[in-house]
């Protein structure tokens, strides 16, 4: 092909697709810095402030750090992909678009729904924390009265202006990464000795990773608490959802990606890496926050007082991403014609007010049934949406290798794409394959696969939901044409 011909075409698709993402109302005005914190945002929460001392304690300090380091390049695969996706598609709600394309309607439909549900219950239980994170500080008020607070906070966040969201969640997770790096580094200095820390007359250095042997529990630990893992990364791929709100996503999208998955290594592992020099991994659980049991040994003035602070701005961070990537779900839903279309509707700052409204109602519901029906209804809700996420990065994984087959097949080379995922097939293949092994773990472990019993029928009911709407509106004549399955150069 020409190289007229290519850059024509590749100008075609890149009007077709501004076109195509600016076309329900929504605006481009985030920026890289929001989007790279937008997922880092999504991330750092309570798997890393509070679930990390109970991989330490299962795993011991080496075989939590392996499990960690799986889990990173787990995500670090689905985000390449995501990024090689995202760029050549930046659509709002982008997952389910992908795998409209590339798998079918249906399965983008299930999975739609599956995140949709999945953020849905993660905003209740964010909003709940919060609550209960209060009552440190005012402990006669009533958990309920802060949660109603809070939830009045982000849905304002939400609301008003896409970049007032991202502006928000930069300075939320901005406060957690600040904290993270003080966390290594006072603790890197403790661990050599240049500051003191109880129970030690000497610097600790790396004695407590083989005081027990390397690996105190053996080898198995390390993949039971790997599906832990594997949720603790859940969230970074709102950098997909986020795509078609994102000035320049060409530019934006491959740095934060890549800036992204780098961070997170260093933050999670090395964080790790210092809990488990500074705590024996049999003190480490999940009563205590281990950066609390770290600053606390250090002699940190108010380290509970300032964690609770740290984690309760975790805790907003992710309900704020939450319902931001529920609304665009929503939105994303509603103008494929999936849903009513109303919920699509923007207002004048581009925001999808009616999505926005229908997640928080969704959440809110959640909520309730966490008060109402723990024990069935929450049970379940919690048990469907916990496989969301490894259902999601294995569909972005096919719908990766089907865009770069279908990319050949019209004639473009890999070196047309603006952004090319580097160690192509393998990269996809892998992530497809580890997901899969995730999904196996959660059959071997018997405290796990109750989730399967929820999940499948609630992905069989999906499927038939879909495909009866499909027949009842083409009945009707209701169905329109629908030209986005077809692929764009």
């Amino acid at each position: 092909m020409a190289e007229s011909q290519v850059n024509a075409s590749t100008a075609d698709t890149d009007a077709a697709e501004s076109a195509e993402a600016e076309q329900g109302g929504l605006e481009r005005k985030m920026e890289t810095r929001h989007l790279t914190m937008i997922s880092l945002g999504g991330v750092i929460g309570t798997g890393l402030f509070l679930s990390s001392g109970y991989t330490i304690h299962q795993a011991g300090p080496l075989g939590a750090i392996i499990a960690y380091g799986i889990g990173s390049m787990l995500v670090y695969f689905v985000m390449l992909s995501l990024g090689e996706l995202s760029v050549a598609m930046p659509y709002a709600g982008s997952f389910h678009l992908y795998a409209k394309r590339f798998i079918g309607p249906g399965t983008a439909f299930t999975i739609a729904v599956l995140y949709w549900l999945n953020w849905a219950v993660a905003l209740a239980s964010e909003f709940t924390a919060a609550g209960l994170l209060m009552q440190r500080w005012f402990p006669d008020s009533p958990a309920w009265i802060w949660s109603a607070a809070f939830i009045a906070v982000v849905f304002m966040l939400n609301i008003l202006s896409v970049r007032l969201y991202g502006e928000s969640e930069f300075w939320f997770a901005s406060i957690k990464v600040f904290a993270i790096i003080v966390f290594i580094v006072i603790g890197l200095l403790a661990m050599f000795g240049a500051i003191p820390i109880a129970g030690y007359d000497h610097a600790p250095l790396f004695e407590n990773f083989y005081n027990d042997g390397w690996l105190p529990n053996g080898v198995i630990p390390i993949f039971s608490t790997l599906l832990t893992v594997v949720f603790a990364f859940s969230g970074t791929e709102v950098v997909g959802v986020a795509a078609g709100e994102t000035k320049d996503p060409a530019q934006a999208i491959p740095k934060a990606v890549h800036t992204t998955v780098l961070r997170l290594a260093i933050f999670f592992i090395g964080s790790i890496a210092v809990m488990s020099a500074l705590i024996p991994w049999h003190r480490s659980g999940v009563d205590t926050s281990p950066f609390v049991l770290v600053f606390q040994s250090i002699g940190m003035p108010f380290a509970g007082d300032v964690m609770n602070f740290v984690v309760l701005t975790a805790v907003l961070s992710a309900a704020n991403s939450g319902l931001y990537v529920c609304s665009r779900m929503v939105w994303s839903l509603a103008q494929e014609g999936m849903i009513p279309r109303v919920l699509g509707k923007t207002n004048f700052h581009g925001v999808p007010v009616f999505a926005v409204l229908f997640s928080m109602a969704g959440s809110l519901l959640a909520l309730l049934s966490s008060v109402v029906a723990a024990s069935t209804v929450y049970l379940a809700l919690v048990a469907v949406s916990g496989l969301a996420t490894l259902v999601v990065w294995a569909s972005v994984s096919v719908c990766h290798l089907r865009f770069r087959k279908q990319w050949l097949d019209q004639g473009h080379s890999a070196d047309d794409l603006k952004y090319r995922a580097p160690g192509f097939p393998f990269v996809p293949i892998a992530a497809i394959v580890m997901c899969i092994g995730a999904l196996v773990l959660v059959i071997c472990d018997s405290s796990q696969r109750s989730t399967l019993l929820y999940m499948i029928p609630f992905v069989a009911i999906c499927y038939i939901g879909y495909y009866a709407s499909v027949a009842w509106r083409r009945k009707h004549g209701e169905l329109q044409d629908d030209t986005r399955g077809d692929t764009q150069g």
